[in-house]
């Protein structure tokens, strides 16, 4: 069976796209994306073509672009290029010109197949990349040397949103041999005979190396990442019906209880349920350690976009200051925070002329800040929840006290409770609790005001 026939039978069997479904295809001009374009080609299906210069290597990429230009014109296939300023990308953010390089072309990608532009000429839905067996390979025996868990070890996936690889089962050896039968032409990467880059390294340096010792070595690397491939799929299975069983979804948040995750023993499952949120592998103890303090404490994840945060017998992973948000941890310092009843200012004084002062006013309160410990927490309030309100000595459950404050059914489901140490301090825009009034031995004041 030819390698044309291969390639459809793999489509076929694997359902990655069909004939009817125009595709854009990422084409460096190099040998890979050649055959691919030729394969796609033979087999019928329409394509648009995307190439990116990223101006490194002078005029070998403008000679790669326009090679690709007049590829397209061989395939009456509409084109689209773009260029980059890749190393000032990469000093701009700080990444490595390899790495700043397959960001923007990516985020390039997913933006063509957005468009308008794309979608008028071509529809295209998915995006064809060219990576075959030796890439999958080489990226298998990165991760394992730079450390990494299950889902490193299985390469680099066939499908992964709106990208496919229809290329990832065949060897460049076979890609080589069908352009050479089909009298293909292309250009050759000369920083690909570097072994300055990683990959180079390992393509020119060491997998040569290992075959001297192991003569199999590749057809034993193709196979070990099959089986890890299938032992990911059950391990993600495994993983996915218990976090089911563990996971709580409420709103935007997630609520996981402390004591069954940890029963679990099992740092792949905390990891596998963190990772997700931007939380590292390193975090990890940090979460363990978090299991076991006071409630009220918690860890960011290092993207700033998530918190996990130890609330009572649950962890609540949370976005951080989202609207949405049931859960909102405030620090000392933080003096503005905007969730679902509009903007609360938090604001230290030192005022002992307001020291015996009360007031009515429900969305401008004033605390004695004394036995208020931060980080304090912002939250809907719950069944079982109950404080003292101001003027009472004894505690009153916050639903009996919205009962008698006559409050609908939807507006009690919007309430809301700041809270100090597990303890409420202000039902907010409602009471107060007595225990944190301001007195004439009140020395320092904490204003809280709720601007709707």
């Amino acid at each position: 069976m030819n390698l044309l026939q291969q390639f459809k039978e793999h489509i076929s069997k694997r359902q990655l796209f069909t004939e009817a479904g125009p595709l854009l295809l990422a084409v460096s001009g190099g040998l890979d994306s050649v055959v691919l374009c030729e394969l796609c080609y033979q087999a019928g299906f329409r394509f648009s073509m995307a190439h990116c210069n990223f101006q490194l290597r002078g005029a070998e990429s403008d000679r790669d672009e326009n090679f690709v230009r007049q590829l397209a014109l061989k395939y009456n296939a509409p084109i689209f290029v773009s260029k980059f300023d890749t190393e000032k990308y990469a000093a701009t953010h700080k990444l490595s010109t390899q790495e700043a390089a397959r960001v923007l072309r990516y985020e390039w990608f997913a933006d063509l197949l957005e468009t308008k532009a794309v979608k008028e000429d071509t529809s295209a839905g998915f995006l064809l990349t060219a990576h075959h067996a030796d890439d999958d390979m080489e990226t298998l025996i990165m991760h394992f040397f730079r450390g990494t868990g299950l889902h490193g070890l299985s390469g680099i996936p066939e499908m992964n949103g709106s990208i496919r690889r229809p290329l990832l089962p065949f060897s460049r050896e076979a890609l080589q041999a069908f352009a050479n039968e089909q009298g293909l032409e292309w250009v050759e990467d000369s920083s690909n005979a570097s072994s300055a880059y990683t990959r180079n390294y390992f393509r020119n340096e060491l997998i040569p190396a290992l075959e001297k010792v192991f003569p199999q070595v590749k057809n034993n690397l193709r196979d070990n990442l099959v089986r890890f491939k299938e032992t990911e799929q059950l391990y993600q299975l495994a993983v996915a019906q218990i976090k089911k069983k563990l996971i709580r979804q409420k709103g935007v948040e997630q609520h996981i209880p402390v004591k069954q995750l940890l029963g679990y023993k099992s740092r792949a499952l905390i990891f596998e349920i963190i990772r997700v949120f931007g939380f590292t592998e390193k975090q990890i103890d940090e979460v363990i350690k978090l299991g076991k303090s006071d409630s009220g404490r918690y860890i960011d994840a290092p993207t700033g976009q998530y918190r996990l945060i130890r609330h009572r017998h649950w962890f609540i992973m949370s976005p951080v200051q989202a609207e949405e948000s049931l859960n909102i941890m405030i620090e000392k310092e933080n003096p503005e925070i905007r969730f679902a009843l509009g903007v609360l200012h938090l604001k230290s004084k030192m005022n002992k002329s307001d020291a015996a002062t009360t007031t009515t006013d429900t969305q401008q309160v004033l605390l004695d800040a004394k036995d208020i410990q931060y980080p304090l927490l912002l939250r809907k309030w719950k069944t079982g929840d109950y404080f003292y309100p101001l003027g009472m000595k004894k505690k009153k459950k916050i639903a009996r006290f919205l009962i008698d404050a006559k409050l609908s059914k939807s507006a009690k489901e919007q309430v809301w409770v700041l809270e100090s140490n597990q303890r409420i301090i202000w039902l907010v825009g409602h009471r107060i609790d007595e225990r944190f009034k301001i007195t004439s031995r009140t020395k320092e004041l904490l204003s809280l005001q709720l601007e709707s």
